[in-house]
């Protein structure tokens, strides 16, 4: 075996791992994220009610919420604007 041969190959099985899908990529990580970041909120809202927490980190919690909310609302009008172009479609 050539010595080229063998640091292409080292080089490509070190590469390979690099190149191989992201365990929390695609929707399943981004409801994952989404529900994180409710889960987040309703905890920071809980905790201002409590007295527990500064109003202004309740803001910026609430805010990042509205960011996923309106996220997930335009992701879904895509979606359902796909499908329905999809159904004009003619057969």
């Amino acid at each position: 075996m050539d010595v080229r041969q063998a640091l292409a190959a080292q080089t490509y099985a070190n590469a390979k791992p690099a190149t191989a899908p992201d365990e929390g990529a695609g929707l399943a990580g981004m409801a994952r994220d989404f529900a994180a970041t409710l889960e987040q909120g309703e905890e920071v809202a809980r905790q201002t009610m409590l007295g527990e927490a500064d109003p202004h980190l309740l803001v910026q919690a609430l805010s990042q919420t509205q960011l996923a909310v309106e996220t997930a609302v335009t992701l879904r009008d895509k979606v359902v604007e796909a499908y329905q172009e999809i159904l004009r479609m003619p057969v």
